[in-house]
């Protein structure tokens, strides 16, 4: 075995980490040794928590408003605290746009769907930094922080402005951490999903025109699986990926070079 990979020892922090792309990376992540904190607004986090355990790993989990500062500045004590530290930060919590055209969309959609996606990440990774810088600078550096971007930051996406623009602030904001805290041995990294099965595209899983129009476009012929982002996950939080730092992993299928 590649001990590269083996993440025993290592603590990593989800968001939402109770379904979707966050369970499906943090699966991985316990599979491969690592402790796991779930962070999420949903009352199944503590059942996906309880997942989790079966891999014989320790798994906490906390429910709260990753929009609101004193919240994630206190879960991140609290983790801390319960887990003795924490090594890697992965911000999937996210919502998508309501589908509304750009002309009609509100200022209240934009900044709800800005404050989650944006502003959720820039609260978690805040914290996530202070806490491996403060660890640096005591003789313990390293970490890792990665970033779930989307497709639709790199693609015009009609009707999900709002969507694309919190995504691909994400982006700026991940290479913009890696120059900052690469002294500390801090990565920080994205992650670009494609089309994805998960609950934020039920809906478009149930349209016969993307089922006919767009899935046959992407050359892997299928919907992404967030077990597809498993590898991926456990590379950027293992010690494999230690000289890698502000890049991109757009993960579709293929669908952006076709």
């Amino acid at each position: 075995m590649y001990k590269a990979f083996d993440l025993a020892g290592k603590v990593a922090l989800v968001t939402g980490g109770s379904g979707g792309l966050g369970f499906g990376m943090a699966e991985a992540l316990a599979q491969a040794g690592a402790d796991i904190m779930l962070w999420d607004r949903s009352e199944e986090v503590k059942d996906s928590a309880r997942r989790l355990r079966d891999y014989g790993i320790a798994c906490g989990w906390a429910r709260f408003d990753i929009t609101r500062e004193e919240d994630v500045a206190a879960a991140m004590a609290a983790a801390v605290d319960e887990m003795g530290r924490v090594d890697v930060a992965i911000a999937a919590a996210g919502v998508a746009g309501n589908g509304a055209a750009f002309r009609e969309t509100t200022v209240e959609e934009w900044r709800r769907i800005q404050s989650i996606n944006l502003d959720g990440a820039f609260l978690t990774f805040r914290e996530a930094a202070r806490h491996m810088v403060s660890r640096a600078q005591n003789g313990d550096p390293g970490g890792s922080l990665v970033g779930i971007a989307s497709m639709a930051a790199l693609d015009g996406a009609s009707h999900n402005q709002a969507y694309s623009a919190s995504k691909a602030g994400i982006i700026g904001l991940m290479r913009s951490l890696a120059v900052e805290h690469a002294r500390f041995g801090i990565r920080s990294n994205t992650i670009a999903p494609g089309w994805i099965a998960t609950n934020m595209t039920q809906g478009m899983q149930q349209n016969p025109a993307v089922e006919q129009k767009v899935i046959p476009r992407v050359p892997m012929r299928r919907w992404g699986d967030p077990s597809d982002f498993g590898g991926i996950a456990v590379y950027l939080a293992s010690d494999a990926s230690a000289y890698h730092t502000g890049d991109m992993f757009v993960i579709d299928g293929g669908y952006l070079a076709f």
